[in-house]
């Protein structure tokens, strides 16, 4: 594994969801969202990830890991809140919304940043 461009592949594809579901909620593109395990960083944390982080045998990358799931889970729960608010004309929920995804993007952020240190 090159781990500076894996890490920070997964980090891109957050990133992008993240860009796509802001796009939307402003008006700008027609954007259904995904589960937490369809998009490219829960396909990955749910797929070959845990291989992937055993074979480092690192413990404190084992624990980041870990620590990947809940924020990622909620932010694609609160993601497709901010949607459904959207299309019932709730602006300012959809909005409030959008700030607690970017707050649990930056959790999520950080978290792999921090991976891909102690990696």
């Amino acid at each position: 594994m090159a781990k500076k461009v894996f890490f920070l592949k997964r980090l891109n594809e957050h990133v992008q969801y993240l860009k796509k579901m802001d796009s939307c909620l402003k008006g700008n593109e027609d954007f259904e969202g995904t589960s937490h395990t369809d998009c490219q960083l829960g396909q990955w944390l749910y797929g070959e990830a845990k291989d992937e982080i055993e074979e480092l045998g690192n413990s404190k990358a084992k624990e980041l890991f870990n620590s990947l799931f809940e924020p990622h889970e909620r932010f694609h729960i609160l993601g497709k809140q901010a949607l459904e608010k959207k299309k019932s004309g709730d602006e300012a929920g959809a909005q409030e919304l959008l700030t607690e995804l970017h707050q649990l993007s930056t959790t999520l952020i950080n978290k792999l940043l921090e991976l891909d240190r102690v990696t």
